[in-house]
């Protein structure tokens, strides 16, 4: 049987080489104390027939301090907007389940939906209101006449059904209004109501966003009204 003879100590046993240190990028800023010794050498090496200007020193601190105090400030003004998204998203998640008045004419009908509402939105009084609700390649399903409606945001409300009484299928529906104001015909604003399904947060500092019924989504700052 051969034998064999370890001639030295297990490698393991030794120091390891740690390797060169990775640099995270703060030695690229400079300190407070790197100033400070940068002045003193300033100091300790200049001219004794042109000593530093008292200005010129006073000039160059208050700079640097400036220049720390705005790092700073910075990065608490970072922590707090991180905050106060985090207390955004916190208290947009209590929308889930609710419905939320949005601008726009376009608005889903679900499965288990009572309808649609929504407001038609006029600065004057208005003669001969009609409210049309068409299909995406517009067909026109029903009409609803309003007629004469106040100043103000005129509610309404479509049953789902077209104009014989049909239930409509689930999907996207489009909502338009027109009426007649001192003689002349002119299409009117409208906002709808939508489910609010999921909130989440979106990257880019785009905030909180609300995610609707029918896939669709709209940021938190869009809301004129929550509840329908």
């Amino acid at each position: 049987m051969e034998l064999t003879r370890n001639t030295g100590l297990d490698p393991n046993l030794y120091v390891q080489d740690e390797g060169l240190p990775i640099d995270d990028g703060s030695n690229e800023r400079l300190s407070q104390e790197d100033f400070f010794a940068l002045l003193t050498e300033q100091l300790a090496n200049q001219d004794p027939t042109k000593p530093v200007d008292n200005d010129q020193m006073v000039s160059q601190m208050t700079s640097f301090s400036i220049s720390e105090g705005i790092d700073e400030l910075n990065a608490k003004f970072e922590s707090f907007a991180s905050s106060m998204t985090s207390n955004q998203a916190l208290q947009a998640s209590s929308l889930i389940g609710q419905d939320v008045l949005l601008p726009g004419n376009v608005g889903y009908l679900s499965n288990n939906s009572e309808g649609m509402s929504g407001v038609v939105i006029t600065d004057k009084s208005t003669q001969n209101l009609e409210i049309t609700i068409e299909s995406e390649i517009g067909e026109i399903i029903k009409t609803i006449d309003a007629g004469t409606q106040a100043a103000g945001n005129i509610q309404f409300n479509w049953d789902g059904k077209d104009a014989n009484g049909n239930p409509l299928p689930p999907g996207n529906y489009i909502i338009k209004a027109q009426g007649s104001q001192f003689g002349d015909s002119i299409s009117l604003p409208t906002a709808i109501n939508r489910h609010v399904d999921s909130v989440s947060l979106a990257g880019n500092n785009q905030g909180v966003i609300l995610n609707l019924d029918g896939e669709s989504s709209v940021n938190l700052s869009e809301v004129i009204q929550i509840g329908g």
